[in-house]
């Protein structure tokens, strides 16, 4: 296994992790930070903050180095426009998110979990992924 295999395999496990004890895994707590009114869980917000207090240094670092720790360059995707494609997938993303409470980092951890919920989610996902493929708009 490679370094880069490696270390990307055990940020993973970390992020999966991490979805685990904030609490990003379960959609019910996901729907409640969504829900403003009454009842909303505003403790996601935290999760998102802790989030970015280690990425942006982390971004920050790799800046200065010009390349990351455990690769020999960073790969980023090439720059999309606003297009008709991209407005209809994030709102059907969104939609999604917003009724079942999953977006695809927490449904697949869910999944390995074993959460009813997610192993009906995930293979819709994946279904909705192979249709995108066969229907372009």
């Amino acid at each position: 296994m490679t370094p880069t295999l490696l270390f990307s395999a055990l940020a993973g496990l970390l992020f999966g992790a991490g979805l685990v004890i904030s609490g990003m895994a379960d959609p019910a707590r996901v729907l409640a930070f969504l829900r403003l009114a009454p009842g909303w869980d505003p403790s996601l917000a935290f999760v998102m903050g802790g989030a970015l207090a280690v990425a942006v240094p982390g971004f920050a670092l790799m800046r200065r180095r010009g390349k990351p720790l455990f690769a020999p360059m960073l790969t980023q995707p090439p720059p999309s426009r606003l297009d008709q494609r991209l407005l209809i997938g994030a709102a059907i993303f969104g939609l999604g998110w917003g009724l079942q409470g999953y977006c695809p980092g927490p449904a697949v951890v869910a999944f390995g979990l074993l959460q009813w919920p997610a192993l009906f989610f995930i293979p819709a996902m994946f279904f909705g992924a192979w249709l995108e493929d066969r229907i372009r708009l």
